[in-house]
């Protein structure tokens, strides 16, 4: 099983931004935490700040992997080009959000992808991450 990891603009400085909010645990320290987690599923990783990058990677994985765990970050309430491509996709594709985005500001409340998803998690911190991985697993 291969599953595509793919974090959106300002992930890059998890365990920087915010720690408050996000954590202080980059996902560069998370990540092989995870991968050893799940020894027979192959994660990937990938993150960028521009909106285009995130659909380019989205259709480069999207017909050959098993998943995609999205975490879309502020393009989530903005992106109805991210909603376009997850549709067209053949893998399943999960929302995922660190924080509960609904005890947030309201405009954190509405997402423009939610609808094109086979699902949405948010609120575990980086452990939404995992559930998003069981989810999709077949083993669960």
């Amino acid at each position: 099983m291969k599953i595509q990891i793919i974090n959106g603009p300002n992930l890059n400085l998890l365990g920087v931004r915010e720690p408050g909010i996000y954590g202080s645990e980059s996902f560069e320290v998370f990540l092989p935490k995870l991968q050893e987690r799940y020894p027979d599923i192959e994660i990937d990783y990938y993150q960028s700040n521009v909106e285009g990058e995130l659909i380019n990677k989205m259709q480069e994985v999207g017909f050959t992997c098993d998943g995609i765990v999205l975490n879309a970050g502020a393009y989530t309430h903005t992106s109805i080009a991210l909603h376009d491509c997850i549709r067209s996709l053949r893998c399943p594709v999960i929302e995922v959000h660190i924080s509960n985005v609904h005890q947030r500001e309201e405009f954190r409340h509405k997402s423009m992808i939610s609808a094109a998803c086979k699902g949405v998690i948010c609120g575990f911190g980086l452990d939404s991450y995992r559930l998003a991985i069981e989810a999709l697993s077949p083993l669960s």
